[in-house]
């Protein structure tokens, strides 16, 4: 039951109805204070998250497109989960937004590595083994624990359960993470990665040896259609989502070989989805590459996040930051070598 706590504010925004209450709302046995915004569409309005963004300019267009994910608006009295939905004249807008404060998150005293820091951003090594954000399975112990506890002003920023977070990198992967300390860092870099102008770069070994210097994998990711725990190259018409991995070979270790990569795109496991379409798995890799075996114990795939460009958010200045490789995979390409140097 939702009770409101202040009178509706009714204003006219460019064309549109809006009204916004705070509200009382209880979920999943969790008291949190929602905010909750109607607008009544009073022209052609074009796509849901796009008019979205240009009425509620407070939020940011991804922020927007993830409450719609989340089930957080609803269209015409239904919830609507598809950013690229149509809206027109006449139609009605909810939209609710959980309060900008982690719940059911501790700040917990882990270790960070820490390549760049400033009042605005921070760029971390993030080590293998460790989550970026809750999830199922790992509700503590995550980077955004580790993040609270070292900057207690961070709660809100970019979203209730993943505070500061503007991109990821899965469990096992290695490298330089940016976690956002403002709002306005929050948006700037979030619009840097929609835009391409950030440059993500990876270095990893694979299975195999390419028969060409480089390539591009231009093929869309989604989630797997049986086993719902991996992603999988998915055309478009069946819900997978544009992906571009452009890659090339840095060193040749026989049937080994040390690649770099760069996204276009971040879809979820994307490496290591594109490397395992293209016959050349991760190694390491223990959902993409089919258990194979290198003879060094390693905590997961040899998937590092060498290299992050992106521009200060407040600056301009051009930040470009390089991660060293953790233990593991210098052991891994000092076995390689040797392997190589034995065998020549």
């Amino acid at each position: 039951m939702i009770k409101s706590l202040h009178e509706d504010l009714v204003a006219v925004v460019a064309g549109c109805v809006y009204s916004q209450a705070i509200a009382e709302k209880t979920r999943d046995t969790i008291n949190t204070t929602v905010t909750e915004i109607s607008l009544q569409v009073e022209e052609q309005g074009g796509r849901l998250d796009r008019y979205l963004a240009e009425k509620l300019t407070d939020l940011s267009r991804s922020r927007i497109q993830q409450l719609i994910e989340q089930g957080n608006v609803q269209l015409n009295g239904k919830v609507c989960i598809c950013k690229k939905t149509a809206v027109k004249k006449g139609d009605r807008i909810k939209l609710e937004i959980p309060a900008a404060v982690p719940f059911a998150l501790q700040a917990e005293d882990i270790p960070l590595d820490i390549l760049y820091e400033d009042d605005q951003l921070l760029i971390l090594n993030k080590t293998a083994g460790l989550v970026v954000h809750p999830a199922p399975g790992h509700p503590d112990g995550t980077l955004v624990n580790a993040i609270l506890a070292y900057c207690p002003n961070l709660p809100g920023i970019g979203g209730v359960q993943r505070p500061g977070i503007v991109h990821r990198l899965d469990k096992d992967t290695t490298g330089a993470i940016a976690i956002a300390k403002t709002e306005l860092a929050y948006q700037h870099l979030q619009a840097q990665l929609k835009a391409k102008t950030a440059q993500r770069e990876y270095l990893g070994i694979v299975f195999g040896a390419p028969k060409t210097e480089s390539g591009i994998v231009d093929l869309a990711i989604g989630r797997h259609p049986v086993d719902r725990k991996k992603m999988a190259v998915v055309p478009p018409e069946k819900g997978g989502r544009p992906a571009v991995t452009h890659w090339r070979v840095l060193e040749r270790l026989g049937n080994y070989t040390l690649m770099h990569f760069q996204l276009e795109t971040g879809r979820t496991h994307q490496i290591r989805v594109h490397s395992s379409h293209i016959g050349h798995p991760i190694v390491g890799d223990p959902v993409y590459s089919s258990g194979r075996c290198v003879g060094v114990n390693l905590p997961g795939q040899a998937l590092h996040a060498w290299r992050l460009r992106l521009q200060h958010p407040v600056s301009g200045e051009l930040i470009q930051v390089t991660a060293p490789f953790p233990r593991t995979f210098t052991t891994l390409l000092d076995v390689l070598r040797r392997r190589i140097a034995v065998s020549s």
